[in-house]
């Protein structure tokens, strides 16, 4: 006997904008902090300790402030505003854990250039499936997403490698 599959429920905008927002930020932040961590101090703890607060700490205050922000414009319900908050967090905890895979699995130069990789690939994806759902030039959002990332992971490192010399 063959079961029908259930219909997926469709996600809702306040949790698609959680996990956008989550996956975004989980990407920029934890890169900025690994690039930077990197550059400054060349040790695996401290990237590993980074990651993990950055998973933590900041996950946590993102879902906070998407919580906050939501409701100083009541708009939404509030069984809509947690699922915001539960859905920022899930996904900035999460996209910033898969950055320690790569950390645990290679020495930390290697490390750092598969994480580049693949946050460029989440936001690579991430980006285009928000282009195909605005109905606007996929490459246009992907470039400008890229940009930015590239902006952050310069500016990071050019930091790190700024305390290295200024602090050591």
């Amino acid at each position: 006997m063959i079961l029908p599959r259930p219909t997926p429920r469709p996600v809702s905008a306040p949790t698609r904008g959680g996990i956008n927002f989550g996956l975004t930020s989980g990407v920029i932040t934890t890169l900025g902090l690994m690039v930077g961590l990197h550059a400054g101090t060349h040790s695996t703890l401290a990237v590993i300790g980074g990651i993990l607060t950055i998973a933590v700490a900041d996950a946590l205050s993102d879902a906070l402030g998407m919580h906050i922000s939501e409701e100083s414009h009541a708009t939404r319900s509030a069984r809509a505003i947690w699922r915001l908050t539960i859905a920022t967090f899930a996904a900035k905890l999460l996209t910033a854990l898969t950055f320690l895979i790569p950390v645990l699995l290679f020495d930390l130069s290697t490390a750092i250039v598969v994480s580049i990789a693949w946050g460029l690939v989440v936001l690579t994806l991430l980006s285009h499936r928000l282009a195909v759902r605005q109905a606007v030039p996929p490459w246009k959002v992907i470039g400008e997403h890229l940009l930015i990332a590239g902006v952050v992971i310069t500016l990071t490192h050019l930091l790190g490698d700024w305390v290295a010399a200024t602090f050591r």
